[in-house]
């Protein structure tokens, strides 16, 4: 199923990392696009601007931030959107997004992904600067799904149709992270697929996939590790329900080799090519 932008199917990504800025260099990897993370590129020059432009020139890219403070309370931080926008043009990124939450208060920035309470009064707060935001990127805004780890008493609405109400009422697109669904229906007890099911497909634009870790009474969102075959298991749903959809694999903290990496990420095409199998029976095939 198309998004209602026509924006493309990338394929199968991976997220541009230091660690890893060499190796393209030098072997141009038969990678199908890169994330850009925006905020490591908006007030920086020499080598990283450059390994960017190479980037940009050979490979589709997008940009992902994490520290628009969507829902924060805070005016609308317009000298970022600034940068923003610009490196978006110097890129010619196909989309540009950010996440559901607030990232601090007061101008101080936390440094963290903070969850919304999902309550009437944050919905049209959201909305509304959605609204403003996109229309200044004169882009439509692309949000993730965070993982969360709290819940706030005073929420009447579910995340998922939070979402799905934030996305059709302020006309943006969404980044469905599968790990994030898989985190925070762990931590919160509820089911993935009713969040998978009730999220609508002509607004998902990108998907994310990652791995985490389990502390055994809760997980960590901590893109550390390979992917578990439970969030697999999720994807071949998403992609089951809403068609072929670019996917990233992200791995930021003990990253490997990029060939681990890209490895990892092109796992995702067994599950669109042999949907009905198990990851096993697909290598098998």
């Amino acid at each position: 199923m198309a998004n209602r932008w026509r924006y493309p199917d990338l394929g199968f990504g991976i997220g541009l990392r230091t660690v890893h800025f060499p190796h393209i260099l030098a072997n141009h990897p038969p990678v199908d696009w890169f994330e850009i993370l925006s905020e490591n590129f908006m007030d920086t020059g020499g080598r990283p601007l450059y390994v960017l432009d190479q980037v940009a020139e050979r490979y589709p890219v997008v940009l992902h931030g994490v520290s628009m403070s969507v829902g924060s309370t805070d005016p609308i931080n317009f000298d970022f959107l600034r940068k923003l926008k610009l490196l978006a043009q110097r890129t010619k990124a196909h989309w540009v997004s950010d996440h559901l939450c607030w990232t601090g208060v007061s101008g101080i920035n936390v440094h963290d992904l903070l969850p919304m309470p999902y309550t009437d009064e944050s919905l049209q707060h959201t909305i509304d600067r959605v609204k403003i935001i996109s229309e200044f990127l004169e882009r439509p805004l692309v949000l993730e799904n965070p993982s969360t780890y709290v819940e706030f008493s005073a929420s009447n609405w579910t995340e998922w149709d939070f979402i799905t109400t934030l996305a059709e009422q302020a006309d943006c697109g969404l980044l469905l992270d599968v790990n994030n669904i898989y985190v925070s229906s762990f931590n919160h007890g509820f089911d993935p697929h009713d969040y998978i099911d009730r999220i609508p497909a002509d607004r998902v634009v990108q998907i994310h996939l990652a791995g985490h870790t389990n502390k055994g009474t809760h997980i960590l969102d901590t893109h550390s590790d390979h992917v578990i075959e439970a969030v697999w298991e999720l994807y071949r749903r998403v992609y089951q329900t809403m068609g072929g959809i670019a996917t990233l694999l992200e791995w930021d903290e003990s990253i490997p080799s990029f060939e681990v990496v890209h490895s990892e990420a092109l796992k995702a095409r067994q599950y669109r090519e042999s949907p009905g199998k198990s990851n096993e029976e697909a290598h098998a095939a």
